[in-house]
C-alpha cells in the first residue's frame, strides 16, 4: 500500500512535470532581485526627496524593519506552508511593488517608517521561494532546480546592481528614475508570479494524508528506534485519517489536519538537529548571519560617512555587483574542491569568519572609501562561500521538509541575535552608537564567530589524526542519524 501511495504521488509530480515551475519561478526569482535602486537606498533617503537625517535613519527608520521582520517572520513561515507557497509568493511580489510605490511617491517619515514594515513581510516571505519548487516537482529534480534558483536570483541581483551603477554613473540618472525603474521590473516579477502552478499540499499541512513511508539513509541500531517512533507517528496519522473520514471528510483546516502537521513538524525538528555536526553548522549559520544582515543593512551608511553622496560619486552598484561576483566565483571553486567538510568544516569556518572580521575592522576604522569597498567584497564573499558550504552540508544530510524547517529556524534564530545587536547597539532608545563605533562591535562579534570555531576546528582536527580511534572521531566517521520525512511519502 506504502509503495502504491508513492508511486500514485510521484506520478502526480511528473504529470505536473518539472521544467514549467521551475522556469517560472527562475524568472520570478530574476525579476524580484533586479533591483537596480537598490544599492542607492541610503544617498536616495538622505537626499532632497526624504530628506532623511544619517542619525534618524540609523538609530530609528532601519531598527524597525528588524523587529518587525523578528514579529512576522514565525507566522509567515507557518503560513507559508498552510498556504501552499503560491499565495505567499504572489504576496511577496505584491510587497515589493508597493515597497517601490511607497518609494516613489510617498513623502514624510510616516510613510517611509510603514516601508520598514513593509519590506519586513518582503524578506521573510523568502522562505516560500526556497521550499515551493520541492512540492510540485520530483525528488530527483531536487539538486538540479535549486541550482537554477540561486542561479537566477544571483544574476539578477547582479544585473540589478550593475544597471544601477551604470544609469548613475554613465547616464547620470536621477535616483527617482533608478526607483521608477525598479518599480517597472517588480512590476514583471509580481504578474510572473501569478502564473506558478498551484501545489496540491504542503510539507507538513494536507488535505488528504497518504500513509507515510519512512525510509533512511543508511540505517544502524541506533536509527531502528527513530523508525518505530516515527512509524508511531505513522500510526496516528492513519488513525486520524480512519476517524478523520468517519466523520466525513479531510478539511484543509481541521484540526486533525492541524495536529497531523504539528506531529510532523516535531518530528522533523528533532530529526534536525539530532546530529551534533548539523548542531555546529546551524550555530555558525544563525549567528554568522546576524552579523552579516547588520553590516549589510548599515554599510551604505558607512560609505556615506565616509565619502558622502551629496558630494562625491557613488559606486555602490558596482561593489554589490562586484562582491556578489567574487562570492560565487568562490562558493563555485569550492564546489569542485573534495574536501573531508566534518573534519575540516569547522576550521574552515573559523579561518574565514576571522578574515571577515578582518574586513569589518577595516570597513569601520579606515577613511579611504575604496579600501572600505575592497573590504566589503572581501567580507561578502567570505559570508557567501561559508553559506554555500554550510547550506549543502545541511541540506545533503536531510530531507526536503526538514531542511525547510532548519532553514527556517536558523533565519528566525539569527534574526533574534540580530534584534538584539538592533536593541542595544543601533537603536536610539538603547546606546544609538554612530555608524564607525557599530562597525568595530560588528567586527568584534564576528571576531569572537572566528575564535569559537578556529577553537572547535583545531580540537577536530587534532582529534582526527592524532587520536583516530577516539570517540569524537567515531562520531565523524558515523553519518548524522535522520528519518526522512519527504513531501512527496506523506
Amino acid at each position: 500500500m506504502v509503495y502504491a501511495t508513492r508511486m500514485g504521488s510521484g506520478a502526480k509530480l511528473q504529470s505536473i512535470g518539472w521544467v514549467f515551475p521551475t522556469s517560472v519561478l527562475s524568472l520570478y526569482g530574476f525579476f524580484a532581485n533586479c533591483r537596480p535602486a537598490e544599492p542607492f537606498l541610503t544617498p536616495y533617503l538622505i537626499g532632497p526627496y526624504k530628506n532623511i537625517s544619517e542619525e534618524v535613519l540609523t538609530n530609528y527608520l532601519f531598527p524597525i524593519w528588524t523587529y518587525s521582520y523578528l514579529a512576522v517572520l514565525f507566522p509567515v513561515f507557518l503560513l507559508t506552508d498552510f498556504l501552499r507557497y503560491k499565495p505567499v509568493i504572489v504576496v511577496q511580489g505584491l510587497f515589493l511593488v508597493t515597497n517601490y510605490v511607497l518609494l516613489c511617491f510617498a513623502p514624510g517619515l510616516a510613510a517611509m517608517t510603514f516601508l520598514q514594515f513593509n519590506y519586513a513581510v518582503v524578506t521573510s516571505t523568502e522562505v516560500a521561494y526556497f521550499s515551493y519548487i520541492y512540492s510540485v516537482i520530483p525528488p530527483d529534480r531536487y539538486q538540479q532546480a535549486t541550482g537554477y534558483l540561486r542561479s537566477a536570483m544571483l544574476t539578477g541581483y547582479t544585473v540589478g546592481a550593475t544597471l544601477g551603477q551604470l544609469l548613475v554613473s554613465l547616464a547620470g540618472l536621477d535616483l527617482f528614475y533608478l526607483n521608477a525603474i525598479s518599480l517597472g521590473i517588480l512590476s514583471v516579477a509580481f504578474l510572473i508570479s501569478i502564473w506558478l502552478p498551484m501545489p496540491q499540499q504542503g510539507m507538513f499541512f494536507r488535505g488528504e494524508k497518504a500513509v507515510p513511508d519512512v525510509s533512511t539513509r543508511g540505517r544502524t541500531e541506533e536509527d531502528a528506534r527513530s523508525m518505530k517512533e516515527a512509524e508511531e507517528v505513522v500510526g496516528d496519522g492513519a488513525g486520524l485519517d480512519e476517524s478523520h473520514g468517519a466523520r466525513g471528510g479531510s478539511g484543509w483546516c481541521s484540526m486533525d489536519n492541524v495536529a497531523y502537521a504539528g506531529r510532523l513538524l516535531w518530528r522533523s525538528f528533532r530529526e534536525s538537529y539530532s546530529s551534533r555536526q548539523l548542531v555546529y553548522w546551524s550555530l555558525w549559520w544563525a549567528v554568522a548571519t546576524a552579523g552579516y544582515n547588520q553590516v549589510f543593512n548599515y554599510i551604505q551608511l558607512m560609505w556615506d560617512h565616509i565619502e558622502p553622496s551629496s558630494t562625491s560619486s557613488i559606486y555602490n552598484g558596482g561593489v554589490e555587483a562586484v562582491s556578489t561576483l567574487v562570492g560565487a566565483a568562490t562558493a563555485f571553486c569550492v564546489g569542485h574542491v573534495k574536501v573531508t567538510w566534518d573534519v575540516w568544516g569547522e576550521l574552515s569556518l573559523g579561518v574565514f569568519s576571522a578574515l571577515g572580521a578582518v574586513a569589518v575592522f577595516l570597513i569601520g576604522l579606515t577613511s579611504n572609501i575604496w579600501a572600505s569597498y575592497a573590504g566589503y567584497v572581501i567580507f561578502k564573499a567570505c559570508y557567501i562561500l561559508l553559506i554555500t558550504i554550510t547550506t549543502f552540508q545541511i541540506a545533503s544530510n536531510l530531507s526536503m521538509a526538514c531542511y525547510a524547517l532548519m532553514f527556517g529556524m536558523n533565519t528566525f534564530i539569527a534574526l533574534f541575535l540580530q534584534t538584539v545587536l538592533t536593541g542595544i547597539v543601533v537603536d536610539e532608545k538603547a546606546l544609538g552608537l554612530d555608524i564607525v563605533t557599530q562597525f568595530i562591535i560588528y567586527g568584534s562579534y564576528y571576531a569572537a564567530i572566528s575564535v569559537v570555531f578556529l577553537i572547535r576546528g583545531m580540537y577536530t582536527v587534532c582529534a582526527h589524526y592524532y587520536r583516530p580511534e577516539s570517540r569524537l572521531d567515531q562520531e565523524l566517521k558515523q553519518k548524522p542519524k535522520m528519518v526522512v520525512l519527504s513531501s512527496e511519502q506523506f
